[in-house]
């Protein structure tokens, strides 16, 4: 089995929203997707394939010097198998080579695996959000990243060359 993890391409859109519905309760539309890949310059949104076919997604927004993660979702057939902490890495490092010093996100107080799949990672508990999540109204855990891994800016796929 083929597996790789790249930048979101405008053809993936139909899986990743797939994913997106299979995983939360209020899920981003396509259109949102589209619009991400097509005419947001500060989203990045990776994508793991196995055997060409989107299995999980990971996006996030560049906000200055700071990576804000908006999504990373594992199809749910399969979760357990380390995809959303090979994906999540990945996004760390993108965000790394991008240029970006810190990373942020939300997590449902109540996730427990995210959570711990965020502390393994490094990130640390910096706050929460009042009622964050429309479906229940469950508060939402702010984390952060602090220091990023070393950059290597020539692997950003959107680095202008000259």
């Amino acid at each position: 089995m083929k597996r790789e993890i790249s930048l979101m391409r405008l053809e993936d859109v139909d899986a990743v929203h797939a994913i997106e519905e299979m995983c939360f309760a209020i899920p981003w539309s396509r259109n949102s997707f589209y619009r991400e890949v097509t005419e947001n310059a500060c989203a990045r949104y990776l994508v793991l394939r196995e055997d060409d076919v989107p299995v999980a997604y990971a996006g996030m927004w560049f906000v200055l010097d700071e990576a804000h993660v908006t999504n990373i979702a594992v199809r749910p057939d399969r979760r357990g198998l380390g995809y959303g902490e090979e994906i999540t890495r990945a996004l760390i490092q993108l965000a790394a080579d991008s240029g970006m010093t810190w990373m942020t996100l939300e997590c449902r107080r109540s996730n427990e695996v995210a959570k711990n799949l965020y502390h393994k990672l490094g990130f640390v508990d910096v706050g929460f959000r009042k009622r964050y999540y429309a479906d229940n109204n469950e508060d939402a855990l702010i984390m952060a990243l602090e220091q990023l891994p070393e950059a290597n800016p020539e692997r950003d796929p959107r680095l202008a060359r000259e």
